[in-house]
């Protein structure tokens, strides 16, 4: 079953990220960038067409006629018989390399009469290679860390006075925001001294946006973390 809530969030996210930074700020396309690879880690549906026409602003989604295609000289009678949504990657359950379906927008994706894909993709350098993307829209989207893209969505999300949305992605704790699969790598007193950890947890403060927090389904009681002590200073604000 798809995580409706993350989908939610991430597309409320893009919305007040856009909503409230200058048109034609290049950090838009990084953060864009980096909240779709954290919804990739969910068991989550493709959404981009809840706000692609924001995507396509900011320069994270690219949309060609399907002609612009660089293989449609060799393949036209199959780009000009698609007629619904299609991935344009393929996979061979069989080889030997295959490791699942994550990479499939890698290739881009069709929806008449309209050919898409996303910046930092395999077809997206493809697009680069023969000028159909150029100038800055030709450079890969930045690694940010997530704390940072948070906190740009909080600051964004106070100005709509929306607690919910800041308490949604506190929830998520220090393992998540600053961390990985391993957990959070840093101590207390590291934390303590990051200014995107610190100025999220005023937004949350000024906002009281905890309570939305703790009623997160993804906020999970401290005895179930590993790190008892960074989570505990996490919820104490």
């Amino acid at each position: 079953m798809s995580e409706h809530l993350i989908e939610d969030l991430v597309a409320d996210s893009v919305r007040v990220l856009d909503a409230h930074t200058e048109a034609g700020d290049p950090r838009v396309r990084d953060w864009l960038a980096v909240l779709y690879g954290f919804q990739s880690r969910h068991d989550c549906s493709f959404t981009h067409f809840r706000v692609m026409d924001i995507l396509l602003r900011r320069r994270y989604a690219y949309r060609f006629p399907v002609s612009q295609h660089p293989d449609y000289a060799e393949r036209s009678a199959y780009f000009d018989a698609l007629t619904e949504f299609t991935e344009l990657r393929t996979f061979d359950e069989d080889a030997a390399d295959f490791d699942g379906y994550e990479s499939w927008l890698e290739d881009g994706y069709v929806v008449p009469p309209f050919l898409y894909c996303d910046a930092g993709t395999a077809l997206w350098r493809r697009m680069a290679a023969i000028g159909a993307v150029h100038g800055s829209d030709a450079a890969k989207p930045r690694r940010v860390p997530l704390i940072e893209v948070v906190l740009a969505i909080a600051l964004a999300a106070e100005k709509e006075r929306d607690p919910e949305l800041i308490g949604l992605w506190y929830a998520f704790g220090c393992d998540t925001l600053l961390g990985g699969p391993a957990g959070c790598p840093l101590d207390i007193y590291e934390l303590v001294d990051m200014p995107s950890v610190q100025d999220l947890r005023a937004v949350v403060r000024r906002t009281n946006a905890l309570p939305h927090a703790q009623q997160s389904p993804y906020a999970h009681p401290v005895e179930y973390i590993e790190n008892h002590e960074l989570e505990t200073w996490w919820w104490q604000l």
